[in-house]
Order: C-alpha cells, then structure tokens, then sequence
C-alpha cells in the first residue's frame, strides 16, 4: 500500500544484497513496500549472479511471487559505463528487465571520455526503445559523473533518465536549483540517510555507498530538502503535482548482522513511511543534501 500522502514506496536491491529477487519480494512485500529494485547484473566478484533472463527457474519463481504479493519492479541495475564495449550486456539486461516489468536500467558513468559516453548512453536509450526501459543515469560521488548538472547534461543528450540518490547528492553536493531543474527527467528517488561529515578517501566513499548507509532519518543528511526541490522542480513538467516514488537504497552490513534480513527490510520502511508523512516543503536556496563543503569539482 501507498503511503498515506499516496506516495508508492519501493526497496532497491542494494539494500539487502543477499536476496535473491523472490526473497527480496516477498520480504518487500511483508513490509509493506509497494515496489522493488532488482540487480540483474553483479557489479564486483564477491556478489551471487541472479540469473532472472527469460525462459530462467529464479525468472519464474520471481514473477509467481510478484503475482501472489502485488509488489512489482520499477527498476534493474546495474551498469558501470567503462568506456568499453558493454551493448551485449545492455541488451541482455533489457531482456531481464522486460520480462521482470521494469522501466529503467539503472547506470553510472566511470568513462572519463565524456564525449564517448553521451553517445554511449545514447546508443543505450535507443536499444532499450523495444523493451519499454529506459537508461537512468545516476551520478555517484565517487564516479566520473559526480554532478547533477552533468548528469542531466547527458540525459538529455541521449533521451534518457536520471536518477537521484541522497546519499551521493549530499556527498557532492547538489543545490535545490539543479535537482529542480532536473526533476523532469527523474523517475524516481533513492533515499537514505548518513552522517553529515563528508567520509575523506574515495575508498571511504565506496564502503559507505556499499555497506554502511542508514536508515532515512537516522543520520544528518537533508532528505526532505532534496525530496522537496525535486517536486518543486515538477511543477514546470507533465507530472506537476505529483510525488516522486520513493526507492529506499541502505545497505548496512552490521544492521543486517544485527536485526536479521526482515527486521532490516522492516526498520527501513518504517523509518521512510515516518520521514515522508512530515510532508517535505520547498527547499531553500543553497545546497540540498548536505552542507556546501561537501561539493567536489
């Protein structure tokens, strides 16, 4: 169920690694989320393959548990743009992608050819035409495309999406000005929480994004400021008035040791239902996310 402003309520994959896209639904759905996220692609070694293409025995299991739950998936992930040629990896995650019902392939820029990646991205918007995805480009604090503004910069080149994240907004440091601006391209919000000190070393920035986020409300990062300068941003777009979905990305490995999976699952849905019901207001002038050190070139 919606939350009670009518917002729908989504669980990104990251945030409980370990599960295998039915667990994952049915944990989603115990919950009371009304979406998930699901990695059809492994991003490092250490993480266990999902094999959800058609005509697979996980595929099958994880559409007769989206069926008997109602919890469907919004989005897949995910691609690390290298600057290589990754079309067949693209295009069988589509596949995946479109016999899960997903709308968005979830990826990030580590190519500093700029250049070559627009017509990456490009090329990537295009295949996914037939498939009914579209490429969602998320910027990330530690990758080569660290800003709002380049982000949507390529969006729009390429006809694709953007995805916004608080954690990496507030450790670059986004205004509310850019998250407005490029509130039209973005399907949805990824939301969590950290403390507000800035970690030092790239290396500290990846551990953070990968296995110590916390939960929404629980750290000193500004979540409704960014919620609100995207809706404001909406008010000039088709969608005015609307409320962006929310996807709660928090991987926490001592939480999840601590609390067990579904008590995890559990703690991030109450924490985001409790954040969002304070109904978040226009964001002011300045940064969003964070405070204005935390913004890197």
């Amino acid at each position: 169920m919606p939350t009670a402003t009518g917002r729908l309520l989504g669980v990104a994959q990251l945030s409980l690694l370990s599960a295998a896209p039915p667990r994952l639904v049915q944990l989603a759905s115990d919950a009371g989320f009304d979406f998930v996220g699901v990695r059809v692609r492994p991003v490092t070694d250490a993480e266990v393959p999902f094999d959800v293409q058609p005509g697979s025995p996980l595929l099958a299991e994880t559409l007769s548990r989206m069926a008997d739950t109602g919890v469907v998936v919004r989005d897949i992930e995910f691609l690390l743009l290298d600057g290589t040629d990754q079309r067949d990896a693209w295009l069988r995650m589509f596949e995946a992608g479109q016999a899960l019902g997903a709308e968005s392939l979830t990826v990030a820029c580590g190519d500093p050819d700029l250049s070559r990646a627009r017509d990456t991205l490009a090329q990537m918007a295009e295949d996914g035409r037939p498939y009914g995805i579209s490429p969602a480009l998320e910027a990330i604090s530690y990758q080569s495309v660290r800003s709002i503004p380049v982000a949507d910069e390529l969006a729009v080149h390429a006809g694709c999406d953007l995805v916004v994240d608080t954690l990496h907004v507030g450790r670059f440091g986004a205004t509310a000005a850019e998250l407005s601006a490029a509130a039209g391209r973005a399907p949805m919000v990824q939301l969590c929480d950290a403390p507000a000190e800035r970690p030092a070393t790239r290396e500290a920035l990846v551990t953070e994004s990968r296995s110590a986020r916390l939960a929404p409300g629980e750290g000193g990062l500004d979540l409704l400021g960014v919620v609100a300068a995207l809706e404001a941003g909406l008010a000039t777009t088709p969608r005015a008035g609307s409320q962006l979905p929310v996807s709660v990305e928090a991987p926490n490995s001592e939480a999840v040791a601590r609390l067990g999976d579904a008590g995890w699952i559990e703690h991030l849905h109450s924490s985001a239902v409790r954040l969002l019901e304070q109904n978040p207001t226009p964001a002011a002038t300045g940064t969003a996310g964070t405070d204005a050190e935390a913004r890197t070139p």
